[in-house]
């Protein structure tokens, strides 16, 4: 695979994953993720159909309302956000060490914030993994996180300050 291909994974996952970390208009954040394409002919490789396009955060669906769930389709990433945007806010995100996968158009980075459920006012620090697949065009198709959900499971409880404090 050409270095470009690896250099425009790069660029395209720093810059969905700064949008984020800035706080971006949900406009500007579902701009990093695909559209759907008319069905592949001849003269075109691949297509990207609505279903092909995905948000999941693993963990248990009991503990938060945007875990263990597959959100698809432009419009099912969009509530994965709105979920996000209803119950967490966080703050001081940043995220590095950016593994590239030219060749399957895959990018691994790992990121660090601190999150607070809204409703608790409960905080935690955090470090999480993004795995993102491009299409061709190194626009989003598929987002994946791994993060603490436990963290996020007392918080949404109220009962994370106790185990932080050890009582």
């Amino acid at each position: 695979m050409p270095y470009h291909k690896r250099a425009e994974l790069l660029e395209a996952a720093t810059a969905f994953c700064t949008s984020f970390a800035n706080k971006a208009s949900p406009d500007k954040i579902m701009g990093h993720f695909a559209r759907a394409s008319p069905p592949a002919t001849s003269t075109t490789s691949t297509s990207t159909k609505d279903s092909d396009i995905l948000a999941l955060e693993h963990g248990l669906p009991q503990l938060a309302p945007f875990l263990g769930r597959e959100f698809r389709g432009r419009a099912g990433v969009a509530e994965y956000f709105e979920a996000i945007g209803t119950c967490l806010t966080y703050e001081d995100m940043r995220f590095g060490d950016y593994v590239v996968d030219a060749v399957e158009g895959r990018v691994a980075v790992r990121g660090s914030a601190r999150f607070t459920w809204t409703a608790t006012g409960q905080s935690w620090d955090e470090t999480f993994a993004y795995k993102l697949a491009f299409d061709e065009g190194n626009k989003v198709v598929r987002y994946e996180v791994w993060a603490d959900s436990g963290a996020a499971y007392l918080a949404s409880k109220g009962g994370l300050d106790r185990v932080m404090d050890g009582s």
